[in-house]
């Protein structure tokens, strides 16, 4: 980090230290020297996923091709309308959001790690990190300023009937999220929580995704113990220690991958249910968001009635008045077979997904998110109050 000037240099090892105090002092960071890698580049990617042009496939066509058999797919032209590609620039975002801080990881109690923009930006620049620090901010669209975000970019036609609305907005689980980060950050495997589906909005840069059916055992998905050290949980380690075996004639058929290059102003569609691990291949900006469609509601309901019975009476009452046929739905789901999805699992803090077990007590998950809703109330006012300061 020699090109940073001291201030940015401490301001970035303080939010190092605080996200991964694991990784003890500057080496620590970079002891794999996996910047030096090749292997970790666009042309390694076995891209198998169909694709899609916005204009040319309608929401019920869209239905009936994937989201009901749940296939994943990448859309082309759904960014057309967006103000991303001359909003969401290095210059404009460190201009716009230069005192602002985004999160970028959490702290062994919970809290948030933040950055400010100018000095994420200046790390992404410069590092040479195994896995870097990583903009995963979802809580951007309900900071006064942050939130202008949400004015550069439009849902697309094909996930706007997201049914969480009807829990309210301060009730509903997180579901959206500002994502920005350099070469080699990214999200380790998972599934996504309560049976959500997602897409994913490359606006700048390159993801490099593999999904996984959602019937393939998380035992065989995980980088083991014995492997990866410190940093086992990490998207590039699971590209060096599991990802080979994936390609190795030994790997069971009916759990073979599918791979992904997104490239700038692709969409993706990932289904609920489907593990998926995520690297950036360069520095790359993205938006993404979790929802609850008509097709996976019954899944999702299943999950939530299990995992959040309090949430899903909220959610009940207000289908009952708005959305009766939903409510109706609701009723007819059998609660007592399994939701023929695996529950939410996440190996890294910066995932989309929840790294809490939905099958866990609602009173422990009442609990928690009350707490996290007061740590981010009170870091949303200290950012304020301290927003012009170092």
């Amino acid at each position: 980090m020699e090109a940073l000037d001291k201030r940015s240099r401490d301001r970035i090892n303080e939010a190092k230290a605080r996200a991964r105090p694991e990784l003890k002092g500057e080496h620590g960071w970079t002891h794999l020297n996996l910047a030096r890698i090749s292997y970790f580049s666009k042309e390694y990617v076995k891209d198998g996923c169909e694709r899609i042009s916005y204009r040319d496939v309608d929401e019920s066509t869209f239905i009936e091709r994937f989201e009901q058999p749940a296939i994943p797919v990448v859309i082309r032209d759904a960014q057309l309308e967006w103000q991303t590609v001359k909003k969401w620039t290095l210059e404009r975002l460190d201009r716009k959001y230069h005192n602002q801080k985004f999160k970028c990881g959490e702290d062994n109690d919970g809290y948030s790690v933040k950055l400010k923009m100018k000095y994420y930006i200046k790390y992404m620049k410069c590092n040479q990190d195994d896995s870097p620090l990583y903009i995963f901010d979802g809580s951007f669209g309900e900071h006064p300023k942050k939130k202008r975000l949400l004015e550069d970019y439009v849902i697309p036609k094909y996930f706007r009937d997201d049914l969480f609305k009807y829990t309210g907005e301060n009730k509903r689980p997180p579901y959206r999220w500002f994502v920005m980060g350099p070469a080699r950050s990214g999200t380790g495997i998972h599934v996504d929580p309560l049976g959500t589906s997602a897409w994913n909005a490359v606006v700048r840069g390159h993801k490099r995704w593999v999904l996984f059916p959602p019937n393939t055992p998380k035992d065989l998905l995980k980088v083991p113990p014995s492997m990866g050290a410190n940093q086992r949980d990490e998207a590039v380690v699971w590209f060096m220690h599991v990802y080979p075996k994936t390609q190795l004639p030994t790997w069971p058929h009916e759990y073979q991958p599918l791979e992904v290059l997104q490239c700038p102003g692709e969409t993706i569609f990932v289904p609920g249910g489907w593990w998926h691990v995520v690297m950036n291949l360069d520095l790359c900006i993205a938006v993404t968001q979790n929802f609850c469609s008509v097709t996976n509601f019954p899944v999702v309901w299943h999950k939530t009635v299990s995992g959040r019975p309090k949430l899903s009476q909220r959610w009940y009452k207000v289908l009952k008045e708005q959305r009766p046929e939903l409510a109706e739905m609701a009723d007819n789901v059998d609660l007592s077979r399994e939701s023929g999805l695996p529950s939410s699992s996440s190996s890294d803090s910066s995932s989309s997904s929840s790294s809490s077990d939905e099958g866990s007590g609602d009173s422990d998950r009442c609990r928690d998110d009350c707490h996290k809703r007061k740590k981010r109330k009170t870091e949303t006012h200290m950012e304020q109050v301290g927003e012009e300061g170092n």
